[in-house]
């Protein structure tokens, strides 16, 4: 990394031109500085994000695509559909976050680590406390099956991580999400990188300039009334429609 911009002696908010990331690893900007409320936010205005291990320094990332899921666009597969519309459930807004984000947190079956290691975790708790950071809850039969946090900054949402414990769990989450922020006129969100999981659900790559260019506005435009408050109880089973239309 001796090439590589280290934050450690310059204060919040700086962060070096995004156009100066790496093409190798793709999109590795900085390393170093802290992961405070002001730098956190910080670097979300400017489409950037930490991302490391355990045994790396702090990592600060802004890829050259970035993977964004228009909210209207979520592709709801008739078999979600069926679930949304048949399954017994809860979907909440900030219930539990601590508890969302230790379950993403927990390490995966296929990897047996963690990216979210506990200096994140500590970060992302004080995020929410300051009222950016925000969870989305499945329940069913009051036991947490699945949900999802991320980073809201104006009318950005800068999605960080979800989990499932019981089939389904996180994309029900996801799909009242998406409808809530079709209502609400919140248009992006942004889910970092690429993965086939989130292609099929209907995300698609944006090159990193047009990115910037659409996120700049969004991140200083006022975060919509009520936003942040939401609660749906499927039980028993009630009509859910997913369209471009607002939830009904």
């Amino acid at each position: 990394m001796a090439n590589l911009p280290s934050l450690a002696h310059f204060p919040v908010p700086f962060f070096p031109p995004v156009a100066s990331a790496w093409r190798e690893p793709d999109g590795l900007l900085a390393w170093g500085g802290d992961l405070s409320v002001p730098r956190l936010l910080a670097g979300y205005q400017r489409g950037i994000f930490p991302w490391f291990s355990a045994e790396d320094p702090i990592l600060w990332w802004s890829p050259s695509a970035r993977m964004v899921l228009d909210p209207a666009a979520l592709n709801v597969r008739r078999s979600l559909a069926k679930v949304l519309r048949n399954k017994a459930y809860t979907v909440s807004i900030n219930r539990d976050f601590a508890a969302v984000l230790a379950a993403c947190a927990a390490p995966r079956q296929a990897s047996g680590g963690t990216w979210i290691v506990p200096e994140m975790q500590a970060a992302y708790l004080a995020l929410h406390h300051a009222g950016h950071a925000h969870s989305v809850e499945t329940w069913v039969d009051g036991v947490l099956v699945g949900g999802l946090y991320g980073v809201c900054v104006g009318q950005m949402f800068f999605g960080e991580s979800m989990f499932s414990r019981q089939a389904d769990g996180s994309k029900i989450a996801l799909a009242h999400l998406a409808a809530h922020f079709v209502r609400h006129g919140m248009p992006w969100i942004d889910c970092q990188m690429h993965t086939p999981h989130l292609a099929r659900l209907g995300a698609a790559l944006v090159p990193r300039d047009r990115f910037i260019q659409t996120l700049t506005p969004l991140v200083a435009a006022p975060t919509p009334p009520q936003l942040w408050i939401y609660h749906w109880d499927n039980t028993p089973a009630r009509p859910f429609v997913w369209a471009i239309s607002p939830l009904v």
